[in-house]
């Protein structure tokens, strides 16, 4: 037997816990595998006693209420039908003689009303019933650690006899808290598992790390009937609070029993067994911490052993894991949805914290080697909530469901990010810019802010895009620059065009963000011509007999000359104020480069063809307006 625990006992008491420990083990198997089962069934059916003799009580209360409104209903309907009665028998007495009729019997006194319901919780209780119980809990297993610790060290009692009186302290610990249940004390007997399912962890813990008596491989072993018979006690007494305490020590298991070593299939294998168990025990008994708490540690496992361990030879069987890990952990809440029709703050954060770690994952695997993989990936993830949220329950009286919000604005973003992961540079921004556009259609087809919204965040990158990220130009006009933005202006015009014809459909303030949209069409469509004249100019010599930057200068002023008057034109035929409008803010910004810089800088003939050009395209202006002024007084004189 020393050879098997490798280690020597000391103690006077070595040779009986030695010569016992074998068979406390197989009797605490048989107390495990077979006692605490029929604790727990037992348990299970007591509580189901209690809950329909709840049900019964409730329901006898409410009848008593029903029966107490109705008396009274009654009492008031005879006492206000008496007096007609007495007065119809004043005026004309009865011609007939009544019968005689049998006599009423009294009526039953009424019941009076049942009273309100005791406060089930208040901050005594509170504080003396559950916070005491949760300290002293603590306060016990650092005794026992203490006092282990210091039977060591005193050589009192051996390894293996700290080890099997942990063990038997547990399972009494267990049985204890059977009988408190049974006494009518459910809160403390919660607390007393507790307690008994940690000292069991610990005996294992300090048996193979602490005192070498066996494996790690027996020490997992032997945790994992430890968290089934705590989930079953769980079930059994249908409490959340034992089935949190079995999740801690299930999860505490890997990190107990670690030997430093990779063992990536063993430990994702046991976290996915142990995730779904916990996920349907959620699912049946309605306990919503428990998948919150199972995703936070098995996200703590899985990143910390991709930081310790992985390799570029593991891809895909991490892959293959972490996938495994996302359905899972996206199904919960899905379901969840189906069944309540709504969702509350812990579905919703596990939603968006299970999609984005996931992606992080794959992101962390599959870039920059397997670009075409990822965003396959990505765009699968956008199918899949996009599935879902045609698969979830609609909203309430026509208003949008927050669930199919929710997960349409997931499809939105994984189609968004799959752009830039497998394209480069300008198409980037092409992409995004004919998603915009799409999004802002779809919006108003299917009467959603939301798509219009995430339509206006797209262009808002694109015009990024376009200023920060320069395309350079080798050629005049035919260049992938004025392409490129061209077809953004035209986007942005295309979706500024839409909102046009449907304005009864739009929001408060959203007239105004498609104005912008129009402006910003005109502004990307002006600033691309403003670049082409910048570069001809400025890679000829001596261009128009000046130098390059006068020139440059002076063609730019008549640039921007001439696209107002267009814009103005335009405006007047097309009945468009917004473009008027735009026309008169270019024509001011050109009259103060014009009088501020051409004036100072261009040469004698350069200010001359500078001021005819702005003097002419000016008196046009105002004669268009001077037109449309006459016309009106006209119509107005008819």
């Amino acid at each position: 037997m020393s050879g098997l625990f490798n280690s020597s006992f000391v103690g006077p008491l070595d040779w009986l816990l030695e010569s016992g420990l074998v068979g406390l083990s197989v009797l605490l198997s048989l107390f495990f595998f077979l006692v605490v089962p029929v604790f727990a069934i037992m348990a299970f059916l007591r509580v189901r006693r209690l809950e329909r003799r709840v049900q019964e009580i409730q329901t006898e209360r409410e009848i008593l209420r029903r029966l107490h409104a109705l008396e009274q209903k009654v009492a008031a309907l005879e006492s206000g039908a008496g007096a007609p009665a007495a007065d119809r028998a004043a005026v004309s007495p009865p011609s007939v003689a009544p019968e005689p009729s049998a006599v009423s019997p009294p009526s039953a006194r009424p019941l009076p009303p049942p009273g309100p319901a005791p406060s089930e919780r208040d901050l005594e209780s509170l504080i003396g019933g559950r916070l005491l119980n949760r300290i002293g809990i603590a306060a016990l297993l650092l005794a026992a650690a203490f006092f282990l610790k210091l039977a060591y060290d005193n050589r009192w009692i051996g390894p293996a006899g700290q080890v099997a009186i942990l063990l038997v302290c547990g399972a009494a610990l267990l049985v204890w808290s059977q009988w408190l249940l049974r006494r009518g004390y459910p809160y403390f007997s919660e607390g007393i598992a507790g307690l008994g399912g940690a000292v069991l962890y610990l005996a294992l813990y300090f048996g193979w790390s602490y005192h070498n008596l066996f494996g790690p491989g027996t020490a997992f072993t032997g945790m994992i009937p430890i968290t089934i018979t705590l989930l079953a006690i769980a079930v059994g007494r249908d409490s959340q609070r034992i089935a949190v305490i079995a999740l801690l020590g299930g999860f505490a298991t890997p990190m107990l029993a670690s030997t430093g070593r990779d063992q990536q299939v063993t430990l994702f294998s046991y976290l996915t067994v142990l995730d779904a168990g916990l996920v349907a025990l959620g699912w049946l008994r309605r306990w919503r911490s428990l998948e919150l708490l199972a995703f936070a540690a098995t996200q703590i496992y899985f990143w910390g052993w991709y930081n310790e361990f992985y390799t570029e030879e593991k891809l895909f069987r991490t892959a293959a894991f972490a996938t495994l890990f996302f359905l899972l952990f996206s199904a919960i809440p899905f379901l969840r949805a189906q069944r309540e029709r709504q969702f509350t703050r812990g579905p919703f954060l596990l939603v968006l914290a299970n999609a984005f770690l996931f992606l992080i994952a794959l992101r962390q695997m599959l870039w920059t080697e397997h670009r075409w993989m990822l965003t396959l990936a990505v765009l699968a993830l956008s199918a899949l909530h996009l599935v879902i949220s045609r698969m979830s329950p609609p909203g309430e009286a026509g208003q949008p469901s927050p669930v199919r919000i929710l997960y349409a604005g997931l499809a939105l973003t994984f189609a968004t990010l799959a752009i830039p992961i497998r394209l480069e540079g300008r198409w980037i921004t092409l992409a995004w810019a004919i998603e915009g556009v799409v999004l802002i259609w779809s919006g108003f087809r299917t009467r959603l802010w939301l798509l219009r919204a995430a339509g206006l965040v797209l262009f808002a990158l694109v015009a990024f895009r376009l200023f920060v990220f320069p395309i350079p130009a080798a050629t005049f006009l035919l260049n992938a620059r004025l392409l490129t933005w061209l077809f953004c202006a035209g986007c942005f015009a295309a979706a500024a065009y839409m909102a046009r014809q449907e304005r009864e459909q739009q929001e408060k303030r959203e007239p105004a963000l498609y104005a912008a949209v129009a402006a910003a069409a005109n502004l990307l469509l002006l600033w691309t011509l403003s670049q082409e004249i910048w570069d001809v100019f400025g890679r000829m010599h001596r261009p128009l007999g000046m130098e390059t930057r006068q020139a440059q200068q002076m063609m730019l002023s008549l640039l921007w000359a001439v696209y107002g008057t267009v814009l103005v034109v335009v405006g007047f035929v097309r009945k468009l104020a917004g473009l008027r409008w735009q026309a008169l803010a270019l024509f001011g910004l050109t009259v103060i480069k014009v009088f501020l810089y051409d004036l100072s800088f261009l040469s004698r003939a350069s200010r001359i063809f500078s001021f005819l050009v702005l003097g002419v395209v000016l008196l046009l202006a105002s004669f268009l307006y001077a037109r449309r002024q006459r016309r009106h007084k006209e119509v107005s004189d008819a």
